[in-house]
């Protein structure tokens, strides 16, 4: 009974997130329509948290570009509920790679085909093996998709280390690259809402791949780079701290993981702010 009842809840929201999305494209193809979409709310939660010049002033502007061609905010916020619903009641999904293959929106770009979820969790399970012990010794750890798409095998990732006994978003550092500007937000917006602590890297990885340390990426030419809340948290901030004064020459005292803590986001799409706190 239950199993029914939760099928009805993630059949609704997926109608739900379908028909809104389709009673934007009367005028406009869905491909233009879904790429308008995912910038406005990708630029959202960028600008809440990410303040610098390179980045603030132009996803702005391109923010206010989308929601102008999309016809209302409302509209934006509405299918932004939507996914926030659907990845609260269900973490254990590619959400928006689901409805992007359903309105078989792939085939806009080569072909596109995401790998199932249920594959993603697979590997996830093979691959994030001895977590604990690794961030016992390291106190943190990354996780990197160089080709992310929409995120699936990310979630994955995120999902398996639940289990253990170290809170995810203060010690593993999610990372991933895709060419697709339109996926690699796809990807961003899912991580950010799942509470994951990391970045996205918009760029080619064969041709321009990420550089730098994965606590300081350098955002090289060709490349743009998105980063989640989570990665703003004191956790993360005071690890970068730590790491610089290590790398100065200074006294750094060893880091000691954290028990699990839960955080929350909290955000508003009409003002674009985000809280994070315990």
């Amino acid at each position: 009974m239950a199993a029914r009842k939760q099928s009805e809840v993630v059949q609704g929201t997926e109608k739900e997130f379908l028909d809104t999305f389709r009673g934007l494209c009367h005028s406009r193809s869905a491909w233009q329509v879904w790429a308008d979409v995912m910038a406005a709310i990708a630029c959202s939660i960028s600008n809440a948290i990410d303040r610098s010049p390179g980045h603030f002033e132009k996803r702005e502007q391109e923010y206010m570009e989308c929601i102008k061609r999309i016809g209302s905010v409302e509209a934006a916020a509405q299918l932004m509920g939507v996914i926030v619903v659907a990845l609260e009641n269900n973490p254990e999904q590619d959400f928006l790679g689901k409805m992007y293959m359903n309105l078989e929106l792939s085939n806009h770009w080569k072909g596109q085909f995401f790998t199932p979820y249920s594959v993603c969790k697979l590997m996830a399970g093979i691959t994030c093996s001895e977590v604990d012990r690794r961030i016992e010794e390291q106190g943190y750890i990354s996780v990197c998709d160089p080709a992310c798409g929409a995120g699936a095998t990310l979630i994955a990732a995120a999902n398996d280390m639940k289990c253990s006994k170290y809170n995810f978003q203060n010690h593993v550092l999610f990372v991933g690259q895709d060419v697709d500007r339109v996926v690699a937000q796809m990807c961003y917006i899912q991580l950010s809402l799942l509470g994951c602590a990391g970045y996205i890297c918009v760029g080619n990885t064969i041709s321009n791949p990420m550089v730098g340390h994965v606590l300081f990426p350098q955002e090289r030419e060709g490349q743009e780079m998105w980063y989640m809340p989570m990665f703003q948290s004191d956790v993360w901030h005071w690890r970068k701290i730590f790491y610089s004064l290590g790398d100065m020459g200074g006294t750094v005292t060893p880091e000691k993981p954290f028990e699990k803590k839960k955080f929350f986001m909290f955000f508003d799409f009409d003002k674009k702010e985000a809280a994070i706190g315990e």
